[in-house]
């Protein structure tokens, strides 16, 4: 398991990575996935749009794109490359009333769920993917306190 953080156009760096990578392999654990080779590449909001036309189509501002190279499959294996446009998570922080922090790790939390299959296109399946980044954020909250909680049926 290796998780990488590197900027492309930005200076962001995200505290605690140790700690986010143990959460990040725990995360991956509870959906049924070893975690693989994952890099997360925090952006400029700029770099992010244009990654969106060229390789998506869209002319529009996101705020991560995730690409999935997992073997969800054979070895269940979950790896990519997150690319996060921390303008944008910035901007969404204070739109939702959350830190820059509380944001960034949920668009974390939010890439590796995509790369472990979770969709978000509908309202249904973005229903379901609001509330696991809801309950793994709890987690982090008690791996961050030191009560890391015991695995239950409810995870």
């Amino acid at each position: 398991m290796a998780v990488r953080y590197c900027n492309d156009q930005s200076r962001y760096r995200l505290p605690r990575k140790r700690l986010t990578s143990a959460w990040l392999a725990e995360v991956a654990r509870r959906e049924g996935y070893a975690l693989g080779e994952v890099c997360y590449v925090f952006c400029s909001a700029d770099r992010l749009l244009e990654m969106n036309r060229q390789y998506l189509g869209h002319d529009y501002f996101t705020d991560v794109i995730t690409f999935d190279y997992s073997d969800r499959r054979g070895a269940r294996v979950v790896s990519g490359d997150v690319f996060i446009d921390v303008e944008t998570v910035a901007d969404n922080a204070r739109r939702y009333g959350a830190t820059r922090l509380e944001e960034m790790r949920r668009v974390v939390v939010h890439g590796l769920l995509h790369l472990c299959g979770q969709k978000d296109k509908t309202p249904r399946a973005n229903a379901v993917m609001h509330r696991k980044e809801d309950r793994y954020l709890h987690l982090l909250d008690a791996m961050l306190r030191g009560t890391f909680p015991a695995d239950s049926a409810a995870d």
